[in-house]
């Protein structure tokens, strides 16, 4: 089973999107404004998982480590060393260890949820910075577009870890069965399916995309994203309400 609440999505979120700043920006060839404006996103976000776990379930490691997490990615702002970009990921990273450990707590489920945990952080740090990075090349449009090809592949192959992570016992085979109960007559575990499927579908028709020359694939790529997006926090979030 897997505890589902919004400080720890939310941190989860954060966190996978400033990994994925660094993976972005490592070599040098994205503008810093790109860097501010993925730092600004997340520290917001990271700033609203402390304040919900504060406000809910205070869980003093997990919070804490949003606040440092939004505290470090506002000090590096302006710095150009990317290596620094790490800095928050791995705070936030301890916290999200803290939040699986507590949520397994009774369950004998430990391995399990933090390995939920972290494909998650990257699953939905991925596909977010994927659809913004897309934005980006309207600012930038000269970006090599191989940028924003390594982060949809890098998300393709994520893709495969975040279902089996969620299928691993207690997950949602048991729920696809019967054996846990979704309150819908089982509609959820087939919509999480769906969800599932259909980001897949989404990243493979983005690739294509990808492959034409002209600009205009740039943008639809974005615009497939936006819509990967809603399928893959549906492939995160159902599971975890469901096995909740």
């Amino acid at each position: 089973m897997i505890r589902l609440d919004a400080a720890t999505v939310l941190l989860q979120w954060a966190t996978g999107g400033l990994l994925f700043l660094w993976f972005t920006t490592r070599k040098h060839e994205v503008s810093a404004g790109y860097g501010w404006m993925i730092r600004l996103s997340f520290i917001v976000i990271a700033a609203g998982g402390a304040a919900a776990g504060i406000m809910n379930e205070f869980l003093p490691v997990r919070d804490i480590a949003a606040i440092a997490v939004a505290v470090v990615s506002l000090g590096t702002i302006k710095r150009k060393n990317v290596t620094l970009d790490l800095v928050a990921p791995v705070i936030g990273s301890i916290g999200l260890v803290a939040a699986a450990v507590d949520a397994a707590q009774g369950t004998g489920g430990t391995i399990v949820n933090l390995l939920r945990v972290f494909v998650g952080m990257m699953f939905l740090g991925a596909v977010s910075d994927a659809m913004l990075l897309g934005h980006w090349y309207l600012v930038q449009p000269g970006m090599p577009r191989s940028i924003l090809n390594e982060l949809v592949s890098s998300l393709r192959w994520i893709l495969p870890f975040e279902v089996v992570v969620m299928l691993l016992p207690t997950g949602m085979v048991s729920v696809l069965n019967g054996s846990i109960s979704d309150g819908w007559n089982g509609t959820l575990g087939w919509f999480w399916v769906a969800c599932a499927i259909t980001t897949g579908v989404l990243v493979e028709v983005t690739r294509a995309a990808l492959r034409e020359r002209s600009y205009s694939a740039v943008m639809a790529a974005t615009g497939l994203m936006y819509l990967a997006i809603l399928t893959a926090f549906g492939t995160d979030l159902v599971a975890r309400a469901v096995l909740a």
